[in-house]
């Protein structure tokens, strides 16, 4: 065998112990480490053409598998081009591998075709291991106890032998390859819980011991609090008073409603009205995080912990504050939903989806508009499963992540009657960015059970609530922001071999969600037809309703 195909055998049969999924892309550099990885009888294989898209497949799959998935390119651009992914993985702590084939050093700087400087090219995020003789494999078990990983295989001529390699390896089931564990232990902090409290857990929360029972402002991928607060009663906490029309202790309640203290778990980003209550100076603030990532914009926290221990009990006058403040706002949001002056929104969409959710689904949120209209109808809640993209919060491969969270999840459970249903609703901008996502060969492994929910207000819906969607700037809105492209979402899901349903109005999106869940077949797109054109005006009359 020579010295290439070798190399790339031994680095295949180490990356076999760390992975069950392999994501390829074509190429000649790679071709060394793509046979060796096909002659793997313990990997699962997927291949695509876009590296951009695969890379984002393995996010997926690393996502919902808590396990290492790989992404295989060849030299040059399409090492670049996986840098999003590997953006995304190294903030959202989700492993990734980054395997990319190299030109020998000597080659780098020359002028060789398809060569470009490979190692560092993620540095911002990620070291890169180099891999380029057998003593250099060991380097990649040290590797891989990050979450985003690049190892670079430097391969010479001949890269390839007359014969495809021995298959090696026995077939292994991902349930018996543990998920990684990539936590950081940050130490504990003593908490006294009779202070009135709150928690704002963010993405990449877990359930915290001691603190199942505080009031918990949760977006949609943390874990489903016991006394949920919903977020759009950040702001009446913030304002520090409410009216409760003549009651008697009028002043005890208006000085309990700022909490004293707040426990801010992962990475919150959704919500100004949020980001601004756990920037206030005046509550005491302590982090929980067991990553190396400390969520505090505004460097208002006291201490970083990664546990706690708790004294005390919440007041039940804090309880009810708490709970009369969030049903105030889900009210609010029932209340705007019903008034049809506002048409069929991307807030209905998330609403008509999120009622049509089971226990054991799978649900992702597109970043932009989806996540936040899932939060205002009421998630997280138990049973269901959440994944948005939040680390660095891009709309970019999100389609490939829902197709990658669908196949780890499917193959968690291989013996299942049915595969368990993945539901992923969208943006259409965030669904046109990645498009690409949907080229799923026909010789390879392809969810059975996944159905999108794209809704499709003609452009950039997030836009409008925010300062350029104010009156004064509407001149430049459409070209700058709004960005209207007037795609046929049919014709483009007919082109790649994707099954597709209209749904013109929220009853008929009710409809087409459940009939997905009755027949599943495979990858279904369902277009919900929404508008843009009143969504500041549904956010403002929330904020109206609100008090706000």
């Amino acid at each position: 065998m020579s010295a290439s195909p070798e190399l790339a055998r031994i680095v295949a049969q180490q990356l076999a112990q760390h992975v069950t999924d392999v994501v390829l892309c074509p190429g000649s550099r790679n071709s060394p480490l793509s046979l060796a990885l096909l002659a793997r009888r313990d990997l699962r294989v997927h291949t695509r053409i876009d590296e951009r898209s695969a890379a984002f497949l393995a996010l997926g799959i690393g996502r919902a598998s808590g396990r290492h998935a790989a992404v295989v390119t060849t030299s040059g651009t399409a090492v670049a081009n996986c840098a999003p992914a590997i953006t995304e993985a190294a903030h959202a702590h989700v492993p990734l591998i980054v395997l990319s084939a190299d030109r020998p050093r000597r080659l780098v700087g020359t002028g060789a075709s398809q060569t470009i400087e490979q190692v560092g090219i993620f540095s911002t995020v990620v070291e890169t291991t180099q891999i380029a003789a057998p003593e250099d494999i060991a380097l990649i078990a040290e590797a891989v106890k990050r979450p985003a990983v690049h190892l670079n295989v430097a391969l010479d001529t001949p890269l390839v032998d007359s014969e495809l390699p021995e298959p090696e390896g026995q077939p292994v089931a991902a349930t018996r390859r543990s998920p990684v564990s990539l936590h950081v232990d940050h130490g504990e902090a003593t908490l006294d819980i009779s202070k009135d409290t709150l928690v704002i857990a963010g993405d990449e929360a877990w359930e915290v011991e001691g603190l199942e029972y505080v009031p918990t402002l949760a977006e949609p991928s943390a874990p489903a609090p016991f006394e949920p607060v919903h977020p759009l009663a950040a702001g009446l906490f913030a304002r520090g008073e409410i009216s409760v029309d003549g009651s008697s202790d009028y002043a005890e309640y208006v000085a309990r409603t700022k909490p004293e203290q707040i426990v801010v778990v992962g990475h919150p980003t959704l919500h100004r009205s949020v980001l601004a209550l756990m920037s206030d100076p005046s509550i005491d603030v302590t982090t929980l995080t067991r990553s190396e990532t400390v969520t505090d914009p505004a460097g208002v926290s006291r201490r970083v912990a990664s546990r706690v221990k708790v004294t005390g009990q919440p007041r039940k006058q804090w309880l009810n504050v708490c709970r009369g403040l969030s049903e105030t706002a889900a009210e609010a949001v029932r209340t705007v939903l019903a008034d049809e002056q506002f048409g069929f929104t991307g807030v209905h969409a998330a609403a008509a989806v999120a009622d049509g959710l089971g226990v054991g689904d799978s649900f992702v949120l597109g970043a932009s508009n989806p996540v936040r209209d899932a939060a205002l109808v009421g998630l997280p809640f138990g049973g269901v499963d959440v994944y948005a993209p939040r680390g660095a919060a891009g709309i970019d491969g999100t389609v490939s992540q829902a197709i990658g969270i669908a196949l780890a999840t499917q193959s968690a459970d291989p013996e299942a009657v049915r595969a368990p249903r993945t539901i992923a609703l969208m943006g259409d901008v965030t669904f046109l960015h990645d498009i690409g996502g949907l080229l799923v060969s026909p010789d390879q492994p392809a969810p059975e059970n996944l159905t999108i929910v794209v809704a499709n207000d003609d452009g950039c819906g997030i836009f409008e609530s925010l300062e350029v969607g104010q009156d004064s700037l509407r001149p430049s809105f459409e070209r700058a922001f709004g960005t209207p492209h007037g795609v046929d979402l049919e014709a483009a899901c007919a082109a790649y071999g994707v099954n597709y349903v209209l749904a013109g109005d929220l009853k008929e999106l009710i409809t087409a969600v459940e009939q997905a869940a009755e027949e599943p077949v495979g990858i279904q797109v369902i277009e919900a037809k929404t508008t843009r054109t009143t969504r500041r005006a549904l956010d403002g009359a929330l904020k109206k309703a609100m008090g706000l």
